[in-house]
């Protein structure tokens, strides 16, 4: 019986003094000061860091955001005659709507890369004032998807700058991400818009 009391109290005394040496080590490591050592030859990294080339990229693309202030050239009365808004009134119509498809501006010359960047659901508004004169219902059918004219009002209200342009609702504003395409030849990287009835 001895023996075992023995036995017991030697066991508890190797857990316990393993149990003090192991907390012993978490807190040496815990407040320890690491130290690096090199073994053998460095270089430096060569390559550059993935993330800060992808924000880099993304710092180089143009963006700005707009808000489609509309103004009311009338007044709004309910049917009992009550005044709802006043004429003059402004605000933002996409508190009140949301616009699921993106807006793709480009001049016909560029729209193999509209083509390649539209979603399904995407229009693609083309630009005029370039040096092609460009028919949209025929060029819709060639590339057999609907095509619009850019109307000089659409542009003033969406403060559009350059073409290419992807136009796309963020909340309650549009982003505008400006594109400058690589050309061959004289032509410049993004040209100015211009009215579809300009000549």
């Amino acid at each position: 019986m001895e023996h075992d009391r023995g036995s017991i109290r030697v066991a508890a005394w190797q857990f316990g003094t393993s149990l003090m040496l192991v907390f012993g080590a978490f807190v040496i490591a815990a407040t320890a000061r690491g130290q690096t050592a090199a073994i053998g030859r460095t270089w430096a990294i060569a390559e550059p860091d993935a993330l800060s080339e992808i924000e880099a990229r993304v710092a180089q693309q143009p963006k700005r955001s707009v808000v489609p202030f509309h103004t009311l050239d009338f007044e709004v009365r309910l049917d009992d005659g009550k005044l709802l808004y006043p004429k003059g009134y402004t605000f933002n119509p996409l508190t009140y709507v949301s616009m699921p498809q993106r807006l793709i501006v480009v001049h016909s010359r560029d729209l193999n890369w509209a083509l390649g960047h539209a979603r399904a659901s995407d229009w693609i508004l083309l630009a005029g004032g370039g040096p092609e004169v460009t028919d949209p219902i025929a060029l819709g059918e060639k590339v057999a998807r609907p095509l619009f004219i850019l109307e000089e009002r659409v542009k003033e209200r969406l403060d559009l700058r350059v073409a290419p342009v992807i136009v796309a609702q963020v909340g309650q504003k549009l982003e505008l991400s400006e594109f400058a395409l690589e050309r061959k030849g004289p032509a410049p990287a993004s040209q100015i818009l211009r009215s579809a009835s300009t000549p």
